[in-house]
C-alpha cells in the first residue's frame, strides 16, 4: 500500500439535507492525506435545500481538498405519493435513474485519481482510517459490510452471492475477504481504471446470459425478467470484464437508521 494514490470520493445525493454538513464533518476528519483527496458531489431531483447546502459546504471546505466538484443533474423522477421506495412497481424506475446518477457524476468528477470511493450521504459512521484499510487489500473493487447497528443485519443487501442467498452478514466473522457477485453502494471503493475500462453502472436489466444473475425477482414487479440493474448490474458486468468483488464482512460502516 501506498500513501500517494489519490483517491475521488463521490456522492449521489437527492433530499439529503439532514445528512449534508455530517457528511463533509466526517470527509474532513478522514485520516488520509487530503491532498490526495478529491469530493465530487451530484444533487438530483431533491425537494428540500439540498443543492444551497451542499454549496455552502463546497465553499467551506473546497480548501481542505484536492478538489471539489458539485454537479446538479435533474432527472425528474420522483416516487408517487404513498409509494415507499422498495414497492416492486417501481424498482426498475428508480434503480435506472440511481444508475444514471452515479454514471453522470463519475463521467463528470473523475480526473486523474487511481481510485472512486463511492460513499452515501447517509452513511453516518465509519473508520477514519477506512481508506487506508480498503488500500491494504490492493483489490480492484471492494464493499464493506453497511449496517443500522454494529453487528447487526446488512442493510445494503444489493450485496450478495450465490443467487442473492447469501450477504455480508451470513459472511461475518470468517475470512477478511468474501467474493461477492453483486454490490451495493452505500460504500464501494473502486480501482478508477476499472471505471476508465468500462466498468459503470447499467441502468437497465443487465446481464441475462451471465449465470449468476438472479431468476426469480419478487422485488421487481416484471418476475419473469431477468438481469441486474445498478450496482447490482454493476457487479455482473465486473464479472462480465473478468473483474472479481469483494466483501469486507468484518469492516462495518453504519447507515443512518431510516
Amino acid at each position: 500500500m501506498t500513501l500517494r494514490e489519490k483517491v475521488l470520493i463521490l456522492t449521489p445525493v437527492k433530499n439529503g439535507a439532514p445528512y449534508i454538513a455530517g457528511h463533509f464533518e466526517r470527509l474532513n476528519g478522514l485520516s488520509y492525506p487530503h491532498e490526495l483527496l478529491s469530493v465530487g458531489v451530484l444533487e438530483s431531483d431533491s425537494v428540500d435545500n439540498s443543492m444551497a447546502l451542499l454549496q455552502r459546504m463546497k465553499d467551506a471546505y473546497e480548501v481542505n481538498f484536492r478538489s471539489v466538484t458539485l454537479c446538479k443533474r435533474d432527472f425528474n423522477f420522483h416516487l408517487p405519493a404513498g409509494v415507499p421506495r422498495w414497492a416492486p412497481s417501481v424498482q426498475i424506475q428508480r434503480r435506472s435513474i440511481l444508475a444514471r446518477c452515479r454514471n453522470h457524476l463519475l463521467f463528470s468528477a473523475l480526473d486523474d485519481e487511481d481510485w472512486v470511493l463511492w460513499l452515501d450521504v447517509d452513511v453516518i459512521r465509519y473508520p477514519r482510517d477506512l481508506i487506508e484499510r480498503l488500500l491494504s487489500f490492493n483489490k480492484d473493487i471492494l464493499h464493506p459490510n453497511c449496517v443500522k447497528e454494529p453487528g447487526g443485519p446488512s442493510f445494503d443487501l444489493n450485496a450478495w452471492r450465490d443467487h442473492g442467498k447469501l450477504h455480508q452478514h451470513d459472511l461475518r466473522g470468517g475470512d477478511e475477504l468474501v467474493p461477492l457477485d453483486a454490490v451495493g453502494g452505500t460504500v464501494l471503493f473502486v480501482r478508477a481504471n476499472c471505471h476508465r475500462d468500462g466498468l459503470i453502472f447499467p441502468p437497465f436489466l443487465y446481464g441475462k446470459q451471465n449465470s449468476k444473475v438472479r431468476t426469480n425477482r419478487p422485488d421487481f414487479d416484471a418476475p419473469d425478467e431477468s438481469g441486474e440493474i445498478e450496482t447490482e448490474g454493476f457487479g455482473i458486468l465486473a464479472s462480465d470484464m473478468n473483474l472479481q468483488c469483494w466483501g469486507v464482512p468484518n469492516l462495518e460502516v453504519q447507515h443512518a437508521n431510516r
